[in-house]
């Protein structure tokens, strides 16, 4: 099995509907396990909006974001590609406190992405871009 969809919107959170309508596609046949299905959707919301609140925090609304999702056997890949500046995932991640110790509600989405995930790493592309890249077995 290999399917592939891909989604162009804006920098903005008011898209987040529509991009987890659009990322339903994906679910086709259901993931069996439910919990699996529910953890994916979880990993592309804090992508989406790690990308529109930090990434592109001083870019225009115009500014577009790429997404992409692909199922194959056993897994789910999803690339959000932004424009923003530079970041270091991994040592945004070791800094991070753990969930115990973070009693703000916010800047617990990469410390969630990183234990939900499979694979999750975020790097420059040829075009000038950065890739947020999240895998997920089922």
């Amino acid at each position: 099995m290999k399917n592939k969809i891909y989604l162009k919107v804006n920098t903005d959170l008011t898209a987040s509907p529509q991009v987890l309508s659009w990322f339903e596609q994906i679910n086709q046949p259901p993931i069996p396990n439910k919990q699996i299905w529910w953890q994916c959707q979880t990993l592309m919301m804090e992508g989406f909006t790690n990308i529109v609140e930090h990434a592109h925090r001083n870019l225009p609304i115009e500014t577009p974001i790429e997404i992409e999702a692909m199922r194959l056997d056993e897994y789910i890949e999803i690339c959000i590609w932004s424009q923003g500046e530079p970041f270091d995932l991994e040592r945004q991640l070791q800094q991070a406190s753990e969930f115990e110790e973070n009693e703000r509600e916010r800047g617990r989405g990469l410390k969630i992405m990183s234990v939900i995930a499979d694979k999750l790493s975020y790097e420059p592309t040829v075009d000038n871009r950065y890739c947020l890249f999240i895998g997920k077995y089922y």
